[in-house]
């Protein structure tokens, strides 16, 4: 294929060389002279381990060059990717303004181009940005129709500064947010020969990919932090209570827990994160990402409350009532505390949960609802079936085939439904209203 990249920093200079030296003709834009220099001359324009040889390679063959000028080309190539940098405002926000700038460069050429042009936005842009800002300023420079006329992409990167040319050609995944069939498969086809899993979605869900990643490798360094500034205070080895904790890849390092919804609870993950928070405090030890996972996990629940307080006047109805499916366990189920908010606003309430209905008679938490909430025990409803019915909003907190079925059959028009653990997809199968919790 013939590509522009446009801007020859870190994701730009080595985006343009791997593709290069994969075969394809590649033009590199950028307004600083230095760098177009640099890489017209065989030199790369950041350090990095095996790129060296690369970018000499590629130049030396004539199938990775520089310019100044973006409208040559743009002329001469059929795909544009942006990789021009998105710095952080004052007040945390990023920084279009380059973006624009060269959207409305693209879009100023793409009026005079005849053939199908893809534009593929690779720097890392807030989700609404390709379509809130790119798009507007393509279409508003070229007076052609997105989708139509030209393509848009939003390809995201997942190069880590060090290993970058490596990560290139063996990256975790390759996801494409296109706007329309015909531009995303242009771009599957730029990168079907790398070995990765090929993902085509929504741009927006491109977009919030990198952030989703980057958020969750900050969050991964402060908790593996903190847990060693405890480890240290309290004399022992932290990087071997981590190498043991990295081998659970079932529970720890692994899809488990990932998976947006509702609030945890039972009687372990409450307990323990006030334990290890309390225990830090004694070691005068700050642990600000451990002492926010509560407070996060109480405004969900928030969350739930105040939805539910949007329908003062209907009957409630909760399919669920231990903290998750499977089990009797009641000890600090997140339900349990918004349908005791529920009850505490006057709100007309049933319930139905299988194995709570029977631990009432036998099990073992038979005392902890006759003595802690006897007033939600006299609640139970018999059936689902008969929950369902007998409710104007409907409220499932536990995923179950017993719970799906009863809904398929039983939601009528008047119904709504707030689903906490995405027992539908979409909502499409929902003849009333269909309320996400989290999607």
């Amino acid at each position: 294929m013939r590509i522009a990249v446009f801007g020859l920093g870190y994701v730009g200079c080595v985006s343009g060389a791997c593709l290069a030296e994969m075969g394809h003709q590649v033009i590199g834009v950028d307004v600083n002279r230095t760098k177009v220099d640099l890489v017209n001359g065989g030199k790369p324009t950041v350090i990095e381990k095996d790129f060296t040889e690369l970018i000499e390679k590629v130049s030396e063959n004539g199938s990775f060059r520089a310019t100044t000028v973006g409208s040559d080309a743009l002329e001469e190539t059929d795909l544009a990717f942006l990789c021009v940098g998105t710095p952080s405002r004052s007040n945390g926000s990023i920084n279009l303004k380059f973006v624009r700038k060269v959207s409305e460069e693209i879009g100023e050429t793409l009026a005079r181009i005849d053939r199908y042009y893809v534009v593929c936005v690779r720097s890392t842009v807030f989700p609404g940005s390709v379509e809130g800002v790119v798009i507007p300023a393509l279409e508003g420079a070229s007076g052609k129709k997105a989708g139509t006329d030209f393509g848009v992409c939003m390809v995201p990167e997942f190069l880590r500064e060090g290993s970058s040319v490596h990560d290139f050609y063996n990256p975790p995944k390759t996801v494409i947010g296109e706007l329309n069939a015909h531009s995303g498969q242009v771009v599957a086809d730029l990168f079907k020969e790398l070995d990765a899993p090929l993902l085509r979605t929504e741009i927006k869900v491109a977009e919030m990919v990198k952030y989703a990643d980057n958020s969750f490798h900050g969050l991964k360094v402060a908790f593996a932090n903190e847990i060693g500034n405890i480890c240290k205070a309290l004399e022992f080895d932290s990087h071997r209570v981590m190498d043991i904790f990295c081998m659970d890849t079932k529970l720890n390092l692994s899809p488990y827990y990932l998976k947006p919804g509702f609030a945890f609870g039972g009687s372990c993950l409450p307990k323990d994160l006030r334990a290890i928070n309390y225990e830090s405090k004694t070691l005068d030890m700050a642990t600000p990402v451990l002492a926010s996972v509560l407070e996060s996990n109480r405004l969900q629940i928030h969350r739930v409350i105040a939805k539910l307080l949007e329908h003062r006047n209907s009957k409630l109805g909760f399919l669920g009532l231990s903290f998750k499916g499977g089990t009797d366990d009641l000890r600090e189920s997140p339900i349990v505390e918004v349908i005791e908010a529920m009850i505490g606003k006057g709100l007309k309430i049933g319930i139905y949960d299988h194995l709570v209905t029977i631990a009432r008679l036998v099990g073992s938490n038979r005392e902890y609802i006759e003595k802690e909430i006897p007033h939600i025990s006299s609640l139970l409803c018999a059936s689902a079936k008969e929950l369902v019915q007998a409710s104007d909003v409907v409220v499932v907190s536990q995923s179950s085939e017993e719970f799906r079925n009863v809904l398929v059959e039983e939601l009528r028009d008047r119904h709504v439904l707030i689903d906490l653990v995405r027992i539908f997809e979409d909502g499409s199968q929902v003849p009333g209203e269909y309320y996400g919790l989290c999607w």
